[in-house]
């Protein structure tokens, strides 16, 4: 029972937190925009300074994403291993992968608060 106790009581573990937002260019085909997004999706097996990922497209009611469609939102422990993500061979590829349809990228990064 202590133990139980002892974990909630635990300071969580910060997480960097990298999110990522695109829009793409008009004409972009729904076939380009999932290559991108399955390209994405592959970095975490790829690269393992990435702890977490996920994504998903705006839903939003209030017509504010300024053009954005899709977010990512990649997890790291530390600023070393964003460091190592960046320049990553395997981030690079995507990078040029992605280029020919990108019109707009919004990175944001932060340490989490609780």
């Amino acid at each position: 029972m202590l133990q139980g106790t002892a974990q909630k009581n635990a300071a969580p573990q910060k997480l960097l937190r990298h999110v990522v937002m695109f829009s793409f260019k008009e004409g972009s085909s729904p076939e380009e925009i999932k290559v991108v997004k399955e390209a994405f999706a592959a970095l975490p097996k790829k690269i393992p300074q990435i702890k977490s990922f996920e994504w998903g497209t705006n839903n939003s009611p209030e017509n504010l994403a300024q053009g954005f469609t899709h977010c990512f939102f990649l997890s790291f422990a530390s600023e070393k291993d964003r460091a190592d993500y960046l320049p990553h061979p395997d981030h690079k590829a995507f990078g040029i992968l992605l280029k020919p349809i990108l019109d707009k990228v919004l990175v944001f990064d932060y340490w989490t608060e609780k």
